[in-house]
């Protein structure tokens, strides 16, 4: 199984009294979303599932990528990584995956898959962590494929 974390693009920074579920992207959101959907779209399957947030600014990183996708409640801002990973299915799913959502729990989830403590991955705006699930001599693995940051495709 293929586990593909991307962090929603920049969005508008959060006012008191105003709904986080409505943030949009701001202009540098908008351009940091299509250079790394640009870069997704030529490396993931066309049979990638694709799970998102239901918060505007993570509609708005997926609509960039111009594929099919499906809103996930499970997936809002504060969902747990226990939340997340059974969403996904974790490891026992086939084929790839791409879920779009939030810090802390994106980096929270990467932690726990490569044995990190809980707050030590951060998770850049726009980025993706690309994990993959393997068995080895009996053994399970979860190997980080690849870290990509829209600032330097």
């Amino acid at each position: 199984m293929d586990l593909v974390l991307w962090r929603h693009a920049e969005a508008q920074d959060w006012v008191e009294g105003c709904d986080d579920m409505a943030r949009t992207l701001t202009s540098r959101g908008d351009k940091q979303a299509l250079r790394m959907a640009k870069w997704l779209d030529r490396q993931i399957p066309d049979t990638t599932r694709i799970l998102v947030s239901p918060a505007r600014r993570s509609e708005q990183t997926a609509m960039a990528l111009g594929r099919k996708y499906k809103i996930k409640a499970e997936l809002a801002p504060g969902c747990s990584v226990a939340q997340l990973l059974e969403l996904v299915q974790w490891p026992n799913a086939k084929g790839t995956i791409l879920v779009i959502g939030h810090q802390p729990t994106l980096g929270q989830t990467i932690s726990q898959l490569i044995g990190l403590n809980v707050n030590e991955c951060a998770v850049k705006k726009g980025a993706v962590w690309w994990l993959r699930n393997r068995e080895r001599a009996e053994h399970a693995q979860t190997v980080v494929v690849t870290v990509q940051s829209p600032e330097v495709l």
